[in-house]
């Protein structure tokens, strides 16, 4: 008799985990990976000094970034999500509407000059972060991220993963027209 309600224990322990487990799972689906915040958003953008990358005349630093409305793309040669969104950039600078900078994320500065040779080169800037130190200092949690800078030199929006047409027009470009007019950017 006693032996009853411990098989009914059992098989109603691991079914109660599944199910919450699976309710876990579920909540998970609704989230969205590029929505994370970063802490920085309305902050002075890191201080740091990056040297150019080799045969570059110029790095990437703080005082670069403060006095206009500008991007600050993070890529590496090795990143394949970055080749997707590399078209967007040079376009960017190709039309003139802001300044893009690049933030060459631990990678070998042979590769990422090989890198931009073969696909364009859209960066005004480009910063050579070999150890990733500067990256962390900007909560980079991996490559690409692109930043908004305003022209105070504060992070106004942080997009996570390659920028996409889509990202360019809904997002950027609206938060770059906003911060024109002297508005808040809603990124």
């Amino acid at each position: 008799m006693e032996e009853a309600p411990r098989r009914l224990w059992t098989r109603l322990v691991p079914l109660a985990v599944a199910l919450i487990i699976g309710g876990f799972l579920f909540a998970g689906l609704s989230l969205r990976p590029k929505d994370i915040p970063s802490v920085l958003i309305g902050k002075a953008v890191p201080d740091f000094d990056l040297p150019a990358l080799p045969g570059r005349p110029k790095g990437l630093q703080t005082a670069d970034l403060k006095g206009q409305i500008s991007l600050v793309n993070v890529f590496a040669s090795w990143c394949v999500s970055c080749r997707a969104e590399h078209p967007l950039f040079m376009k960017l600078k190709a039309q003139g509407v802001v300044p893009v900078h690049g933030l060459n994320y631990k990678d070998e500065g042979p590769a990422a000059l090989a890198w931009l040779a073969r696909y364009g080169d859209p960066y005004d800037r480009v910063g050579h972060d070999l150890k990733g130190r500067v990256g962390i200092d900007w909560g980079v949690y991996g490559v690409p991220e692109t930043f908004l800078i305003n022209a105070e030199g504060r992070i106004a929006c942080k997009h996570i993963g390659p920028v996409m047409d889509r990202d360019l027009e809904e997002k950027l470009l609206p938060a770059i027209e906003a911060l024109r007019r002297g508005g808040v950017a809603q990124c």
